[in-house]
């Protein structure tokens, strides 16, 4: 699905949305009183050409999730887990499968974890609601309820009442070892483990975290767009932490930290003679700067590097803490005594490098290009001349691509 779609309207007043927070963690997880609930996402999203958020396929590609994560779709009635409940019935619901070609929105939100610290044994209830969106993939067994998932809400703006809701979560003592779940292949999903946390357990599935991802329509705080002369012009910067840019290209990467003290900043592309480890060091830093633990900050960087850093041009920062909250608002029954809620930023930035590098695989009939830019090749295409011969070419391969990203590992 190549064809362009209409901007996004504007769905919060950004000026809710723009509040930050410091709350560097230096506690010790094993020494801290009371419970602590510790939690980290990722909002990825494509810089439009006016450098508002476009609209592309946010749940197409790999989802590299073990098939014992649950999803939207209702299970057979002899299903174990509690079905979805969907309100009132809309017209032309999508299921998941058809969901990942046919559903255009702004936000795919991906992999928010939640982590529970407690010094004994403890039960709570957990809700995140996300009017803005759908949530589409969780895990351990969870009450969803939301309108049905079909084309057009997320770029009109329409509440979706999306609520996940984890009851009677068991947060268990760190001394204890229950099995979790795993899968025959290899998935990323499994990193998030290696933390101190306390395992969890919700009915009889243990796990070392609640795991939830949704797709959304909402703005976010930075505009990034490229000039004429391949600059990348970055806006509304101020009292923002964190701000990186980085590119991968031929197999050599590149990043600049961005300075935050001004509104704007007019950034060439980073030359291409970083490594892995020194922006590793970075990001880590700038995450526990916000809250995190380090292992939760290295989990996180582990879960996200084959995709944070893949081919082509991105901004990263740090989601103001406003914005989280007005987005996810998370309630923790009994109260937590602490909550840090950290939030990547990831902006798609197509420069003239990658436009070209596209039109030279068209021109080519270079098929390895949908492996490269995958999910993001439908917004890429946008801003090249079309042929219907290229068109055509471009959307069976994308087609082709969706339906080779199987929905999960196992």
């Amino acid at each position: 699905m190549l064809k362009k779609v209409s901007p996004m309207v504007t769905v919060l007043a950004l000026t809710v949305l723009l509040g930050i927070s410091s709350n560097a963690s230096t506690d010790n997880p094993a020494a801290t009183s009371g419970l602590t609930v510790h939690e980290w996402g990722t909002f990825t999203s494509v810089a439009g050409p006016d450098g508002q958020v476009a609209q592309w396929l946010p749940l197409s590609g790999p989802s590299d999730l073990p098939c014992f994560v649950d999803y939207f779709e209702n299970r057979l009635t002899k299903s174990i887990r509690p079905q979805v409940s969907t309100g009132v019935r809309q017209s032309s619901p999508l299921d998941y499968a058809k969901a990942r070609a046919q559903l255009p929105g702004p936000i795919r939100m991906e992999t928010p974890v939640l982590y529970f610290y407690a010094p004994k044994p403890e039960k709570v209830n957990v809700r995140v609601a996300f009017p803005k969106g759908f949530i589409t993939e969780w895990y351990p067994q969870a009450n969803v309820n939301q309108t049905y998932v079909q084309a057009g809400v997320l770029d009109k703006s329409q509440d979706t009442g999306a609520t996940i809701v984890w009851k009677n979560v068991e947060v268990l003592s760190q001394d204890t070892a229950p099995a979790f779940l795993k899968g025959s292949s290899a998935s990323h999903y499994y990193a998030a483990r290696a933390t101190d946390a306390n395992p969890i357990r919700v009915g009889k599935e243990n796990e070392k975290f609640l795991f939830y991802r949704g797709v959304g329509g909402f703005p976010i705080p930075i505009n990034v767009t490229v000039t004429d002369t391949g600059k990348i012009l970055v806006k509304h910067l101020a009292g923002k932490p964190s701000v990186i840019l980085f590119e991968s290209r031929g197999g050599k990467l590149g990043y600049s930290i961005v300075d935050t003290r001004r509104n704007e900043a007019l950034l060439d592309p980073p030359a291409l003679t970083g490594n892995f480890e020194s922006l590793r060091t970075e990001l880590e830093s700038a995450l526990v700067g916000q809250g995190l633990y380090p292992k939760e900050a290295t989990a996180m960087v582990d879960t996200w590097r084959d995709s944070w850093f893949e081919e082509g041009t991105r901004l990263f920062y740090i989601v103001p803490s406003a914005m989280v909250d007005t987005i996810l608002p998370l309630t923790i029954e009994p109260k937590a005594a602490k909550v840090a809620r950290v939030f990547v930023g990831r902006v798609e930035v197509f420069t003239p490098a990658t436009i070209k590098a596209v039109e030279k695989a068209i021109a080519t009939n270079d098929t390895s290009i949908v492996a490269t830019y995958g999910r993001f090749l439908g917004p890429i295409t946008d801003r090249i001349p079309q042929s219907k011969r290229v068109t055509n070419v471009l959307d069976a391969a994308f087609r082709d691509y969706i339906n080779k990203a199987a929905r999960c590992s196992d």
